[in-house]
C-alpha cells in the first residue's frame, strides 16, 4: 500500500458541538487521530502518517499560516516514503488556501484538500467520508501531476478554481463554469478533465522557501462607494484588488483615484463581484491600462496571486504576464 500523509489544520471536520446537531459548534476542537479513528476502512487504503500542523477555524487562516503550511508540506514531500498528501481544512477559506498551495507546493505527488460542512459530532457527519475519499484519491496513480485538488461529496475539483457556493448544504463546492476534474465512487477515481494553468512543480513560486508576503487589500465597489476607501488602503498596502461591478467596473471617482495611486506604485487588479464570467481589459473603465485583469479568478484568489507576484517583481507588465499564465 501507498503511504499518505494527512496534514491537519482544523476546521469543521475537527469541530465539536451538541451531540447530533449540525450547527452551533466550535471548529478545530479534535485532533486528526480522533477523526481517523472514526474511519476504520481508511487503513485498508493506505498507510497513514498524521501531522497536526495547527487546529483552527479556517477564518483564522492568514498568510503567515499559509507559509507555515506550504513550507511544512514541501519538507514532507521530500520523503520518498510519502506517496501523497491530504490536507484537512475549514471550508470558509479553503478556496484561498487551495490556490496558495497550488502556486507554492513543489511536487508532482497528489495533493488533496478536504473538509466538512458538519462537525464530527453531528448526525451523518460528512467529514469522515470526505477524508476517506481524499486518501483514496491521494493514493491514486492517475492523481500525480494534477496539482492541488479539492475533494467534496465524491467530486474532484482543481485547487485553482474550487469555490464555496453554498453555506448550508454538504455539497457546498463548485468550479464556476469549468466543471469538475472528475468524480469518485467509494474508493474508485474517475478523471474527466484537468487544469491547464501552471501549478505546483511547474510554478515559479514553488522553487524557493517563503518567509513573508507583501500586503494586498481587497476593495469592494458598490453604488456610491467613496474613493477614500482606496486612498486609505494604499497607505499600508502594496497592491489592491478591486471587486468591481460587471467586468470589474467602477465609478469615474474611483478611476481618478486608481490613476493617481498607480503612479505612486500601487498595483491594482480588477476582479468582479459577479460570480460567473471573465474579467477582460477594458479601455473605457481603465483607459490608461493601470489595472490588471483577474481573468477568471475570484477577488480573494486574485489577492493570493498578487501577493506572490509582488514578492517576485514590481514590474507591471511582468505581473500582468503572471496573471495570464496562472
Amino acid at each position: 500500500m501507498k503511504t499518505i500523509a494527512i496534514i491537519a489544520t482544523g476546521g469543521t471536520i475537527a469541530g465539536t458541538g451538541q451531540e447530533g446537531k449540525a450547527v452551533a459548534y466550535h471548529a478545530g476542537e479534535m485532533n486528526i487521530d480522533e477523526v481517523i479513528q472514526s474511519i476504520p476502512m481508511i487503513n485498508q487504503v493506505a498507510h497513514i502518517k498524521e501531522y497536526q500542523i495547527m487546529n483552527v477555524d479556517s477564518n483564522e487562516m492568514n498568510p503567515s499560516k499559509w507559509i507555515t503550511l506550504a513550507n511544512t508540506i514541501n519538507d514532507i514531500v521530500k520523503d520518498d516514503e510519502i506517496d501523497g498528501i491530504v490536507i484537512t481544512h475549514g471550508t470558509d477559506t479553503l478556496d484561498e488556501t487551495s490556490y496558495f498551495l497550488t502556486l507554492t507546493l513543489n511536487t508532482s505527488k497528489p495533493i488533496v484538500i478536504t473538509g466538512a460542512m458538519r462537525p464530527a459530532t453531528a448526525t451523518s457527519a460528512d467529514g469522515p467520508y470526505n477524508l476517506y475519499q481524499a486518501v483514496c484519491l491521494a493514493a491514486c496513480e492517475e492523481a500525480r501531476e494534477q496539482g492541488v485538488m479539492g475533494l467534496f461529496s465524491s467530486t474532484i475539483y482543481s485547487g485553482r478554481d474550487i469555490q464555496k457556493v453554498n453555506n448550508y448544504k454538504i455539497d457546498a463546492f463548485d468550479q464556476k463554469d469549468f466543471g469538475c476534474l472528475g468524480y469518485m465512487q467509494d474508493d474508485e477515481v474517475y478523471f474527466f478533465s484537468r487544469s491547464f494553468k501552471i501549478h505546483t512543480f511547474q510554478s515559479g513560486f514553488s522553487q524557493n522557501k517563503l518567509e513573508s508576503l507583501p500586503e494586498v487589500a481587497i476593495a469592494y465597489f458598490y453604488a456610491g462607494a467613496s474613493s477614500q476607501i482606496l486612498y486609505d488602503m494604499a497607505m499600508n498596502h502594496q497592491g489592491i484588488v478591486i471587486v468591481g461591478s460587471g467586468n470589474g467596473n467602477y465609478s469615474q471617482e474611483w478611476l481618478k483615484a486608481i490613476n493617481e495611486l498607480s503612479l505612486k506604485g500601487i498595483v491594482f487588479v480588477r476582479a468582479s463581484r459577479v460570480s460567473h464570467g471573465i474579467v477582460f481589459d477594458d479601455e473605457i473603465f481603465d483607459p490608461q491600462q493601470y489595472c490588471i485583469a483577474a481573468n477568471t479568478l475570484s477577488a480573494q484568489k486574485a489577492r493570493v496571486l498578487l501577493m506572490l507576484a509582488l514578492s517576485h517583481t514590481q514590474d507591471h507588465q511582468e505581473i500582468e504576464n503572471i496573471f495570464n499564465a496562472y
